[in-house]
Protein backbone atom coordinates (compact mmCIF):
# COMPACT_ATOMS: atom_id res chain seq x y z
CA UNK A 1 0.00 0.00 0.00
CA UNK A 2 1.29 3.47 -0.92
CA UNK A 3 -0.64 5.31 1.83
CA UNK A 4 1.37 8.32 3.02
CA UNK A 5 -1.10 10.23 5.20
CA UNK A 6 -3.13 8.78 8.07
CA UNK A 7 -5.35 10.71 10.49
CA UNK A 8 -6.52 8.92 13.64
CA UNK A 9 -7.54 12.05 15.54
CA UNK A 10 -10.24 11.35 18.09
CA UNK A 11 -10.22 7.60 17.49
CA UNK A 12 -10.32 6.79 21.19
CA UNK A 13 -10.72 3.04 20.78
CA UNK A 14 -7.63 2.71 18.64
CA UNK A 15 -4.81 0.79 20.36
CA UNK A 16 -1.19 -0.14 19.81
CA UNK A 17 -2.39 -3.16 17.83
CA UNK A 18 -4.14 -0.86 15.40
CA UNK A 19 -1.03 1.24 14.92
CA UNK A 20 0.94 -1.94 14.29
CA UNK A 21 -1.53 -2.96 11.57
CA UNK A 22 -1.23 0.44 9.90
CA UNK A 23 2.56 0.41 10.10
CA UNK A 24 2.75 -3.07 8.57
CA UNK A 25 0.36 -2.18 5.76
CA UNK A 26 1.77 1.29 5.00
CA UNK A 27 5.58 1.23 4.95
CA UNK A 28 5.68 4.49 2.94
CA UNK A 29 3.74 6.41 5.59
CA UNK A 30 5.05 9.95 6.07
CA UNK A 31 2.36 11.81 8.03
CA UNK A 32 0.60 10.33 11.06
CA UNK A 33 -1.71 12.11 13.48
CA UNK A 34 -3.02 10.38 16.63
CA UNK A 35 -4.54 13.32 18.47
CA UNK A 36 -5.76 12.69 22.03
CA UNK A 37 -5.53 8.92 22.35
CA UNK A 38 -4.85 7.74 25.91
CA UNK A 39 -4.52 4.09 24.86
CA UNK A 40 -1.49 4.59 22.68
CA UNK A 41 1.81 3.72 24.39
CA UNK A 42 5.48 3.54 23.46
CA UNK A 43 4.69 0.24 21.77
CA UNK A 44 3.03 2.16 18.94
CA UNK A 45 6.20 4.13 18.31
CA UNK A 46 8.17 0.87 18.27
CA UNK A 47 5.87 -0.43 15.52
CA UNK A 48 6.32 2.79 13.54
CA UNK A 49 10.10 2.93 13.62
CA UNK A 50 10.32 -0.77 12.78
CA UNK A 51 8.12 -0.56 9.69
CA UNK A 52 7.89 3.05 8.48
CA UNK A 53 11.19 4.69 7.64
CA UNK A 54 9.90 7.90 6.05
CA UNK A 55 7.91 9.59 8.82
CA UNK A 56 8.41 13.38 8.67
CA UNK A 57 5.32 14.51 10.58
CA UNK A 58 3.96 13.03 13.81
CA UNK A 59 1.17 14.37 16.00
CA UNK A 60 1.00 12.71 19.43
CA UNK A 61 -0.95 15.52 21.07
CA UNK A 62 -2.71 14.30 24.19
CA UNK A 63 -1.20 10.80 24.08
CA UNK A 64 -0.61 10.82 27.82
CA UNK A 65 1.02 7.41 28.04
CA UNK A 66 3.91 8.26 25.74
CA UNK A 67 7.21 8.33 27.67
CA UNK A 68 10.84 9.18 27.05
CA UNK A 69 11.23 5.75 25.45
CA UNK A 70 9.30 7.05 22.46
CA UNK A 71 11.56 10.10 22.19
CA UNK A 72 14.62 7.85 22.23
CA UNK A 73 13.11 5.83 19.38
CA UNK A 74 12.28 8.94 17.37
CA UNK A 75 15.77 10.34 17.97
CA UNK A 76 17.42 7.18 16.70
CA UNK A 77 15.18 6.46 13.70
CA UNK A 78 13.62 9.73 12.48
CA UNK A 79 16.52 12.16 12.30
CA UNK A 80 14.84 14.00 9.40
CA UNK A 81 11.47 14.53 11.10
CA UNK A 82 10.15 18.05 10.47
CA UNK A 83 6.85 18.35 12.34
CA UNK A 84 6.33 17.04 15.88
CA UNK A 85 3.44 17.71 18.23
CA UNK A 86 3.90 16.55 21.83
CA UNK A 87 1.14 18.64 23.41
CA UNK A 88 0.16 17.39 26.88
CA UNK A 89 2.47 14.37 26.75
CA UNK A 90 2.87 14.71 30.49
CA UNK A 91 5.23 11.76 31.10
CA UNK A 92 8.06 13.22 29.04
CA UNK A 93 11.18 14.55 30.77
CA UNK A 94 14.32 16.48 29.93
CA UNK A 95 16.22 13.26 29.26
CA UNK A 96 14.01 12.26 26.35
CA UNK A 97 13.67 15.73 24.87
CA UNK A 98 17.40 16.40 25.03
CA UNK A 99 18.08 13.18 23.14
CA UNK A 100 15.54 14.19 20.50
CA UNK A 101 16.94 17.70 20.08
CA UNK A 102 20.48 16.39 19.77
CA UNK A 103 19.55 14.01 16.95
CA UNK A 104 16.57 15.48 15.07
CA UNK A 105 17.99 18.77 13.85
CA UNK A 106 15.67 19.18 10.86
CA UNK A 107 12.61 19.97 12.99
CA UNK A 108 10.69 22.97 11.62
CA UNK A 109 7.57 22.82 13.78
CA UNK A 110 7.68 21.76 17.45
CA UNK A 111 4.69 21.89 19.77
CA UNK A 112 5.32 21.40 23.50
CA UNK A 113 2.08 23.04 24.67
CA UNK A 114 1.30 22.28 28.34
CA UNK A 115 4.42 20.15 28.80
CA UNK A 116 5.40 21.92 31.98
CA UNK A 117 8.12 19.62 33.33
CA UNK A 118 10.90 20.58 30.90
CA UNK A 119 13.71 22.84 32.12
CA UNK A 120 16.44 24.96 30.58
CA UNK A 121 18.53 21.81 30.13
CA UNK A 122 16.17 20.98 27.26
CA UNK A 123 15.49 24.49 26.03
CA UNK A 124 19.20 25.18 25.62
CA UNK A 125 19.36 22.26 23.17
CA UNK A 126 16.91 24.04 20.88
CA UNK A 127 19.81 26.03 19.50
CA UNK A 128 20.47 22.85 17.49
CA UNK A 129 17.32 23.46 15.44
CA UNK A 130 18.55 25.81 12.74
CA UNK A 131 15.44 25.17 10.61
CA UNK A 132 12.90 25.76 13.40
CA UNK A 133 10.06 28.04 12.31
CA UNK A 134 7.19 27.31 14.70
CA UNK A 135 7.63 26.77 18.44
CA UNK A 136 4.84 26.48 21.00
CA UNK A 137 5.99 26.58 24.64
CA UNK A 138 2.71 27.64 26.25
CA UNK A 139 2.90 26.83 29.96
CA UNK A 140 6.65 26.21 30.05
CA UNK A 141 6.88 27.21 33.70
CA UNK A 142 10.58 26.40 34.07
CA UNK A 143 11.76 28.21 30.95
CA UNK A 144 14.02 31.07 32.02
CA UNK A 145 15.93 33.76 30.18
CA UNK A 146 18.86 31.37 29.93
CA UNK A 147 16.80 28.94 27.88
CA UNK A 148 15.33 31.74 25.81
CA UNK A 149 18.80 33.00 24.90
CA UNK A 150 19.44 29.61 23.28
CA UNK A 151 16.08 29.59 21.52
CA UNK A 152 16.99 33.00 20.08
CA UNK A 153 19.64 31.23 18.00
CA UNK A 154 16.80 29.75 15.92
CA UNK A 155 16.87 32.69 13.55
CA UNK A 156 14.21 31.34 11.18
CA UNK A 157 11.43 31.47 13.79
CA UNK A 158 8.18 32.91 12.47
CA UNK A 159 5.87 31.82 15.32
CA UNK A 160 6.64 31.71 19.04
CA UNK A 161 4.12 31.05 21.81
CA UNK A 162 5.44 32.00 25.26
CA UNK A 163 2.05 32.17 26.97
CA UNK A 164 2.36 31.68 30.75
CA UNK A 165 6.15 31.28 30.60
CA UNK A 166 6.24 32.94 34.00
CA UNK A 167 10.00 32.92 34.60
CA UNK A 168 10.82 34.87 31.45
CA UNK A 169 11.81 38.55 31.61
CA UNK A 170 12.81 41.38 29.30
CA UNK A 171 16.33 39.93 29.07
CA UNK A 172 15.28 36.76 27.27
CA UNK A 173 12.48 38.32 25.26
CA UNK A 174 14.76 41.04 23.91
CA UNK A 175 17.22 38.39 22.74
CA UNK A 176 14.40 36.92 20.64
CA UNK A 177 13.64 40.34 19.19
CA UNK A 178 17.26 40.99 18.23
CA UNK A 179 17.94 37.59 16.69
CA UNK A 180 14.65 36.44 15.13
CA UNK A 181 13.80 39.09 12.54
CA UNK A 182 11.20 37.00 10.72
CA UNK A 183 8.72 36.68 13.59
CA UNK A 184 5.10 37.08 12.51
CA UNK A 185 3.34 35.54 15.55
CA UNK A 186 4.27 36.21 19.18
CA UNK A 187 2.34 35.58 22.38
CA UNK A 188 3.62 36.91 25.70
CA UNK A 189 0.23 36.41 27.36
CA UNK A 190 0.38 36.50 31.16
CA UNK A 191 4.11 37.17 31.55
CA UNK A 192 4.74 39.68 34.33
CA UNK A 193 8.48 40.01 33.70
CA UNK A 194 8.20 41.83 30.38
CA UNK A 195 7.76 45.57 29.99
CA UNK A 196 7.40 48.26 27.34
CA UNK A 197 11.14 47.99 26.84
CA UNK A 198 10.68 44.59 25.20
CA UNK A 199 8.04 45.92 22.83
CA UNK A 200 10.30 48.78 21.84
CA UNK A 201 13.04 46.29 20.98
CA UNK A 202 10.63 44.19 18.93
CA UNK A 203 9.45 47.32 17.16
CA UNK A 204 13.04 48.11 16.20
CA UNK A 205 13.76 44.67 14.74
CA UNK A 206 10.42 43.06 13.80
CA UNK A 207 7.90 45.82 13.11
CA UNK A 208 7.72 45.02 9.40
CA UNK A 209 6.84 41.35 9.99
CA UNK A 210 4.76 41.00 13.15
CA UNK A 211 1.04 40.48 12.42
CA UNK A 212 -0.07 38.75 15.64
CA UNK A 213 0.90 39.96 19.12
CA UNK A 214 -0.78 39.01 22.39
CA UNK A 215 0.39 40.95 25.45
CA UNK A 216 -2.83 40.61 27.43
CA UNK A 217 -2.15 40.06 31.11
CA UNK A 218 1.33 41.57 30.83
CA UNK A 219 0.65 44.18 33.50
CA UNK A 220 4.11 45.74 33.24
CA UNK A 221 3.53 46.57 29.59
CA UNK A 222 1.69 49.87 29.77
CA UNK A 223 1.25 50.45 26.03
CA UNK A 224 -1.29 47.68 25.47
CA UNK A 225 -4.15 49.35 23.63
CA UNK A 226 -4.65 48.54 19.98
CA UNK A 227 -3.81 52.06 18.92
CA UNK A 228 -0.58 52.08 20.92
CA UNK A 229 0.47 48.67 19.61
CA UNK A 230 -0.26 49.73 16.04
CA UNK A 231 2.09 52.66 16.46
CA UNK A 232 4.86 50.18 17.18
CA UNK A 233 3.71 47.41 14.82
CA UNK A 234 1.73 48.84 11.89
CA UNK A 235 1.09 45.40 10.33
CA UNK A 236 -0.68 43.91 13.36
CA UNK A 237 -4.03 42.31 12.55
CA UNK A 238 -4.50 40.08 15.61
CA UNK A 239 -4.20 41.26 19.23
CA UNK A 240 -5.57 38.27 21.13
CA UNK A 241 -4.88 34.58 20.70
CA UNK A 242 -5.94 33.40 24.18
CA UNK A 243 -9.13 33.91 26.15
Amino acid sequence: MDLKHFNLNGCQKFTDNGVEAIALASPKLKYLSIYWNVRITDQSIKHLVKNCNDIVSLNLSGCKNITDQSLYLLANHYKEIKHLNLTRCVKLTDDGLMQLLDNCRSIEDLNLYADSSFTDKSYEKMSNLSELRILDLCGAQYLSDQGLLSIAKCRKLVSLNLTWCVCVTDVGVKSIARNCPFLEFLSLFGILGVSDSSLETFSKFCSDKLTTLDVNGCINIKRRSKSELLELFPKLTCFKVHS
